[in-house]
């Protein structure tokens, strides 16, 4: 097994609609691993539009080959974090219109419902703030050139925004046995292998699947170094 972890900076404000109060949209303090995987193009093959007659994610099909190469990537973790907030405004400046299906209609035609706010307030992740994620590679394929090469910056959330990848020197964790871990990270609870083990959490509860953070857990572990530890059965398992 090798580890590289990796430090995120944000260079432009970053948003995801992780959670709305109302007409407030709400970025988590945290990137979810998911993402994270996309962004760095680990899904080489993912289309950018779905195909007729498909619908939904394609989580399964995507990260299929990644479980089969030993390929993971933990969510990110904020260390260092500034917050933005702004106020976005999608209606028409035209003289007539009215609300029509959840859409603003410029005219008496029947309008076309949408479904996307067309006004309210954003809380966004800041630029210049600093997380941690780490990537796992089983096979050993990215030193040995088989692998997906590490890019050193990326695009994030739904304005595309951009990100630098500071990848540290690789790590050759060993395996330890523990009753009671503490996770310094953030974990992704869909990518356990045995949430049984879990006995201590708190929860982002966020689409697809719930992040964990301030973990305590017993099982085997990967030790980084004498503070970092991370469970050795993690997938993608969405």
């Amino acid at each position: 097994m090798h580890i590289y972890p990796a430090d995120l900076i944000l260079w432009e404000h970053t948003f995801f609609a992780s959670r709305e109060i109302g007409s407030l949209f709400v970025s988590e303090p945290l990137i979810g691993n998911y993402a994270l995987t996309y962004a760095l193009g680990l899904c080489p093959n993912n289309p950018y539009r779905l195909e007729a007659g498909q619908s939904g994610p394609r989580y399964h099909n995507d990260f299929a080959p990644l479980n089969q190469q030993g390929l993971y990537v933990t969510p990110a973790d904020f260390s260092s974090l500034h917050m933005a907030l702004t106020t976005f405004n999608g209606q028409t400046d035209s003289y007539y219109f009215r609300f029509d299906q959840n859409a603003i209609a410029a005219t008496h035609d029947k309008t076309r419902a949408m479904n996307f706010p067309q006004s309210g307030r954003i809380r966004m992740l800041g630029l210049g703030s600093r997380a941690r994620f780490y990537l796992l590679d089983r096979d050993h394929l990215i030193a040995d050139g088989k692998g997906p090469t590490l890019p050193p910056y990326i695009r994030l959330g739904k304005f595309m925004s951009k990100a630098e990848v500071q990848w540290q020197k690789r790590v050759t964790p060993h395996q330890v046995t523990l009753d009671n871990a503490a996770i310094s990270g953030l974990l992704n609870a869909a990518d356990l292998e045995d949430t049984a083990a879990l006995l201590v959490y708190s929860t982002y509860n966020i689409h697809p699947a719930p992040v964990l953070r301030d973990v305590a857990m017993r099982g085997q572990f990967w030790q980084l170094d004498a503070k970092t530890l991370l469970p050795v059965a993690m997938s993608y398992g969405a």
